[in-house]
């Protein structure tokens, strides 16, 4: 019976696997190009974990005050925890504040950045590459990355612009046709001008001359037969 299947175990435990899970999607939200390179089962796995953060930082746009910071607290579980402790020592205040760790910086730019891009998509917020088999122990690579990313953005627009600036095929032929029928009617003025018929009557001229000089010695040979 297929029970108790509803998650891979990736060969680790449940402490293990869901730190595994934390540091990888503080990993892609922190990327600088939104994507990261790991093992297939492992991206399987990351998808809906990242997915149902970034969900929670969408509804978080619509909400306002303690509501807006449940949900922040609830996203906040996704990543890792944080500074837990600070280092006592002496000083003006007593204390000193550790800088900020990956997490929390993964939380800011989730509710200010993610939250406001994603707004009115209805989940998919992430995409899987397939890159074929790693050299060595032959797993299965792949890439998972955020759609509709700045990179992927500068592409389309690169793309619409090229498009826009080359002509269409459909123009091209247009184009021909309007250079073909161009020809045609020069063709046909310089037939009807006066220089043509001019050349027209010449060489009717010239072909009447010779075939009266054809015909001249027929009849000579006709008149010498006579005698």
């Amino acid at each position: 019976m297929r029970h108790l299947k509803a998650h891979r175990k990736l060969g680790r435990t449940t402490e293990h696997r869901m730190s595994m899970l934390r540091n990888l999607a503080t990993s892609l939200i922190n990327s600088r190009e939104e994507r990261i390179v790991t093992t297939l089962p492992k991206a399987k796995e990351l998808r809906p974990f990242v997915e149902r953060a970034i969900t929670l930082s969408c509804r978080a746009r619509s909400l306002e005050g303690a509501q807006a910071v449940h949900l922040r607290r609830q996203a906040a579980g996704f990543f890792h925890a944080g500074n837990m402790q600070q280092a006592a020592l002496t000083g003006k205040r007593g204390q000193l504040r550790l800088p900020r760790t990956a997490g929390v910086a993964a939380i800011k730019r989730l509710f200010d950045e993610l939250g406001e891009r994603y707004k009115d998509r209805p989940g998919g917020y992430t995409r899987i590459l397939k890159l074929g088999t790693r050299e060595g122990d032959n797993a299965e690579l792949a890439i998972i990355e955020l759609v509709d990313n700045p990179r992927e953005l500068e592409a389309l627009e690169n793309a619409r612009k090229r498009a826009k600036h080359s002509p269409s095929k459909k123009k091209k032929s247009g184009d021909a046709k309007v250079a073909k029928a161009s020809g045609q009617a020069k063709v046909a003025e310089e037939a009807d001008s006066p220089a043509a018929n001019e050349t027209v009557e010449a060489a009717g001229s010239h072909a009447s001359d010779s075939a009266e000089e054809v015909e001249k010695p027929e009849s000579q040979t006709a008149e010498d037969e006579a005698k």
